[in-house]
């Protein structure tokens, strides 16, 4: 006994003590079932992949995998291909078609074959051929565009194989939600990245010119051949189109924007009943107002409209609305001055030109608009019967009107 305590006093004889504590309490543990032995058929050493942060949005459980997403939704999404023709002069000044394929991407919205896709994916096509999933290539009706929302609508017969994609509701939407892009960049078919939305509220230019309003921007990969195809959220659900990138070299840079589905959804019915959509039409420029602006031309208001250009015979010039008279240059910015000022739009305090095209863009033609704007020192309301808006910029002589 004596030895025994001896060894035990001992550094060697302490850590052989210690060690059995252990392995004695790991035994009672384990056959009690607290603790599960390494052999234990319910014990992995695969780590399951991490689902997605359900959108803030959101009200359902967990939210989805980048592969669930993918293994759900790739078969819908389309490889759409368009033969264009164009002609060009040749040296000898006589016309010559050249013939070239332009790629994108799309989906699949319903069973019936309709696919949703971005206008200046199949502008000018002569032909579009579409493939789903694993499925053979076929061509596609174009049923209508809508250049100045950059959607369009086609229609293939056969979808076996692929699901329409479920859509969401892109009012809801908030930065920092994560997202899923699928698409076919440089021609890669069913390629997928992620990201985050990082902004809401943006403005691109449609290809017509005139502003698409309320765009969602992210950082999601999203390159040349990514047109088209779906911005998905942590749900499983289409909140956008892709549609442009902000780039200085060609290639992805971070700032991608897609058209929300909500403006997508909203023309696609008439697309389906007549090929064409209405658009409201203000027929005005302007440029915002900040403080220093405010400041420098003794401004009776701190936000709102600088009206620069009316155009005539157009909606706001049947209304009486008055442009610039001329310019000042100020922190060397030009801005118009002689002109209204609009700071409400149908009673609603605005904050400069994005909130005028945002408000054109909720009415039809025919609908009355009222302006709220100062002249000459004083405060009126201005009500506006909104006009038809012509098919390309061009054709109204400006590049910003609503």
């Amino acid at each position: 006994m004596q030895n025994v305590k001896r060894f035990l006093a001992t550094s060697f004889g302490s850590a052989v003590a210690g060690g059995l504590v252990v392995l004695i309490c790991g035994l009672v543990l384990i056959q009690a079932g607290v603790v599960k032995s390494s052999d234990d058929s319910s014990s992995s050493g695969v780590i399951a992949p991490a689902a997605l942060a359900k959108p803030a949005s959101s009200s359902s459980g967990k939210g989805l995998t980048v592969h669930d997403i993918y293994q759900r939704d790739a078969q819908g999404v389309a490889f759409i291909s368009s033969q264009i023709v164009q002609n060009t002069p040749s040296v000898f000044g006589l016309p010559q078609q050249q013939q070239s394929t332009a790629t994108g991407s799309g989906f699949l919205v319903d069973n019936d074959g309709h696919i949703l896709t971005n206008a200046h994916v199949v502008a000018g096509a002569k032909r579009v051929d579409v493939r789903l999933g694993d499925g053979a290539s076929q061509q596609a009706q174009i049923v209508g565009t809508d250049p100045s929302t950059d959607i369009a609508l086609l229609k293939v017969d056969d979808t076996d194989g692929a699901h329409p994609l479920a859509l969401g509701d892109s009012s809801k939407v908030q930065v920092g939600d994560p997202v899923v892009a699928i698409g076919n960049p440089f021609g890669l078919d069913r390629t997928v990245t992620t990201g985050i939305v990082s902004a809401l509220q943006r403005q691109i230019q449609a290809p017509n010119g005139f502003s698409i309003s309320d765009v969602i921007q992210t950082d999601a990969a999203i390159n040349p051949g990514n047109s088209g195809g779906p911005l998905i959220d942590g749900a499983g659900e289409v909140v956008g189109i892709n549609s442009q990138i902000e780039s200085q070299s060609g290639g992805n840079e971070g700032v991608g924007f897609a058209v929300p589905i909500k403006t997508a959804a909203d023309v696609v019915s008439q697309l389906e009943n007549g090929g064409e959509v209405q658009r409201a039409y203000l027929g005005l420029t302007g440029g915002d107002i900040t403080p220093d602006i405010a400041q420098a031309l003794n401004l009776p208001v701190q936000q709102g409209v600088l009206i620069e250009q009316v155009l005539n015979g157009g909606p706001a010039d049947d209304a009486g609305i008055k442009g610039a008279t001329g310019q000042a240059t100020i922190g060397g910015q030009t801005v118009p001055i002689g002109g209204d000022i609009i700071t409400k739009v149908a009673g609603k305090q605005i904050t400069g030109m994005d909130d005028v095209i945002s408000a054109v863009n909720e009415h039809k033609p025919d609908d009355e608009l009222t302006l709220t704007v100062w002249r000459n020192g004083q405060q009126r309301d201005v009500t506006v019967k909104l006009g038809d808006r012509p098919a390309h910029v061009q054709d109204s002589n400006s590049s910003t009107q609503p």
